[in-house]
């Protein structure tokens, strides 16, 4: 996991807070090196940052789709070492995109603490466009899966067209992919009883996210790399 350009702030009573997790709980998973270890500072106290934030996320997550310990462990040993927490926000919600549940009615109060931070009218407006949220009778209809990641996007400085531009390529090639992906599953257990296909598709499916997922993200990375391309004038 590499590091992230904010410094680790947080004492573990407020990462446990901020993760809806007892203290407790985080001493057993760092037991467990689920969860890295804190930075050390003054004191001898132990700091966490966004990182340990967004990784816990993922872990309560997984843990929400009925996966073991044991599983979890193995899920997390697949990730690339140098995930940020970005990265890591970006599994949580697709993970939590496995989940039939709906969205969720909540009001401000509310979406505020699952945010974990304040949100101004502005703010709120641009998850909407995000459609993470979309306000219904003075409350709000909440995609829980999205909305740690809305939350970052909203701090990402870039134009609200840039974001809406890029999630719409996002959409259009990941339907294609899933569109390709079914298709070849489809053919490969055509043959086979109803029951056995439900079961394989259920244990395929978290594969296969987590293999789209780290395929794009190196990709993305190789891309950005070239990025400012050769020639271009440096920022005065």
């Amino acid at each position: 996991m590499t590091s992230d350009a904010q410094e680790p702030a947080l004492t573990v009573d407020e990462l446990a807070a901020r993760s809806g997790v007892t203290v407790r709980t985080v001493r057993f998973y760092s037991t467990r090196g689920l969860l890295p270890p804190p930075v050390i500072g003054p004191r001898r106290v132990g700091r966490y940052g966004p990182g340990h934030l967004s990784r816990l996320a993922l872990i309560e997550e997984l843990r929400h789709q009925g996966m073991t310990l044991a599983a979890i462990e193995r899920y997390l040993a697949r990730l690339p070492a140098d995930l940020s927490a970005q990265d890591l926000a970006i599994h949580r919600a697709v993970v939590a995109s496995w989940s039939p549940e709906g969205p969720e009615t909540v009001d401000r109060a509310e979406l505020e603490r699952r945010a974990g931070r304040p949100l101004d009218d502005d703010e709120v407006e641009r998850l909407a466009a995000m459609e993470v949220v979309e306000r219904a009778d003075g409350a709000f209809r909440l995609d829980a899966g999205l909305l740690p990641l809305g939350v970052r996007l909203l701090d990402v400085p870039l134009a609200q067209e840039t974001i809406l531009a890029a999630r719409a390529v996002l959409l259009d090639h990941s339907r294609a992919a899933a569109h390709a992906l079914a298709g070849l599953l489809r053919d490969a257990v055509a043959e086979r009883e109803p029951r056995d296909v439900r079961s394989l598709t259920a244990h395929m499916q978290p594969l296969v996210v987590q293999a789209l997922l780290t395929t794009f993200q190196r990709s993305l990375r190789e891309e950005l790399r070239e990025w400012p391309p050769p020639g271009a004038a440096e920022p005065s």
